[in-house]
């Protein structure tokens, strides 16, 4: 509780709204009362340029063994050489890694954007395309990532990166797959194209070693630290490649970073902590089964879905109930159902409209959620969206699943 009244409402209202609905955005997610402590401790008021044992600033021990045990942690989590654990955001950390890897104006192959990109893969309204020179490869006719596809691109393009992990993909990624494709690039023409990973959206499923681990293969990884890892907003670079390290140093601070946010690096460790408990894979485990069977629940009753093989699925509303992705959107959030509309592979209207919804099961199973309860879920959006339930009913019906779930400002994860 705050003494500024007019903010603090606006606190209790989200709390309120967050505790009665269902969310189902899957870039969101819940941080434990440990990593939301952490994350607005004293170490808020501290300025610290530079690095543990190299900084501008006196007075550093503290936040020198903090930031030092976040990096310690997270290298074992993602059972990697070296992370750095500055990036305040995964924007931020995308924006450093392209500098510490290539130049600008070199070429950086990546996902068309309506695929299931993100906007600084190269967007132009991004910092990535105005600096960069990117081209796309699309999913195959299936809607997944056809290697075949990607090495022709490769040849065509014959870029300087190619860049991997999305943001509305729910399948499985080869990473190995696309490591061993550039390697045979840059042997039959004597390239030295590099291999970057965004692996923000499937962070979590890494850590909890269920699925393959994009360090073992990239030159370079990002990641954001909430989603579904459940820590605080921010991001990491990491690299087992020895000779990366110091550009990516110097490529946060002081390229693109001047003070990190201590106090977040410390709700980092806090987190790192948690996902190393063995408690974190069975979580994954269970979002993983949240989402597979309401995918398989929507499926079922004849919608269009893509399926899934990870923590979320995309659903055609166009084709399955007529409307576009914002329509179904505003009518879920209406009766506290939180989604978001989303292209999908082969979308004809606008990103502001779209075809489809993007549902992850993340943030719910944090509070609870069970498989029994993703289906009743995919049986309400279903009916809701087909004009078979009027909006009161169906908000006594969310009200009466998450009755019993956890309140969102009292999660414990250890």
């Amino acid at each position: 509780m705050i003494r500024d009244t007019e903010i603090q409402f606006y606190f209790d209202a989200e709390r309120k709204r967050q505790n009665a609905g269902i969310e189902l955005i899957a870039s969101e997610n819940y941080p434990s009362v440990d990593v939301r402590e952490a994350s607005s401790s004293i170490f808020m008021a501290k300025y610290a340029e530079g690095y543990p044992g190299h900084r501008y600033y006196g007075g550093c021990a503290n936040v020198d063994a903090a930031e030092t045990i976040a990096q310690e942690r997270a290298e074992k989590l993602f059972r990697v050489r070296y992370v750095n654990v500055q990036p305040h955001s995964g924007s931020q950390a995308n924006f450093a890694a392209y500098h510490a890897l290539i130049k600008p104006g070199d070429k950086v192959l990546s996902l068309t954007l309506n695929d299931g990109g993100h906007l600084t893969h190269g967007s132009p309204v991004s910092f990535s395309a105005q600096t960069y020179r990117f081209s796309h490869y699309p999913l195959g006719e299936d809607g997944r990532l056809d290697l075949s596809i990607i090495a022709q691109k490769l040849e065509e393009e014959n870029p300087d990166l190619l860049l991997a992990g999305y943001s509305a993909y729910p399948y499985a990624i080869d990473f190995k797959g696309m490591r061993e494709l550039v390697d045979e690039h840059n042997r039959r023409t004597g390239a030295n194209c590099l291999f970057m990973v965004d692996m923000a959206h499937i962070a979590g499923i890494v850590a909890a070693g269920l699925c393959q681990n994009p360090c073992d293969y990239a030159d370079l990884v990002t990641t954001t630290t909430h989603k579904t890892l459940r820590g605080p907003r921010g991001g990491l670079i990491m690299t087992n490649r020895e000779d990366l390290i110091k550009p990516i140093k110097s490529a946060v601070f002081p390229y693109t970073q001047g003070g990190p946010l201590e106090h977040i690096i410390a709700s980092k460790a806090v987190n790192f902590l948690e996902d190393l408990h063995p408690s974190f894979r069975k979580y994954m485990e269970n979002v993983l089964a949240n989402t597979k069977a309401a995918s398989e629940e929507l499926a079922s009753f004849g919608c269009r879905v893509s399926g899934t093989e990870n923590h979320l699925f995309l659903l055609d509303v166009l084709t399955s109930f007529g409307i576009t992705g914002l329509e179904a959107q505003t009518r879920l959030e209406e009766i506290g159902i939180t989604t978001n509309k989303n292209m999908i592979h082969g979308d004809t209207l606008k990103p502001s409209q779209t075809s489809g919804l993007r549902i992850g099961f993340a943030a719910a199973t944090t509070r609870g959620c069970s498989v029994g309860e993703a289906k009743e879920i995919a049986r309400l959006i279903y009916r809701v969206l087909k004009g078979q339930v009027d909006s009161a009913a169906a908000k006594e019906e969310v009200a009466s699943i998450v009755k019993a779930w956890k309140d969102v400002m009292d999660l414990h994860q250890l």
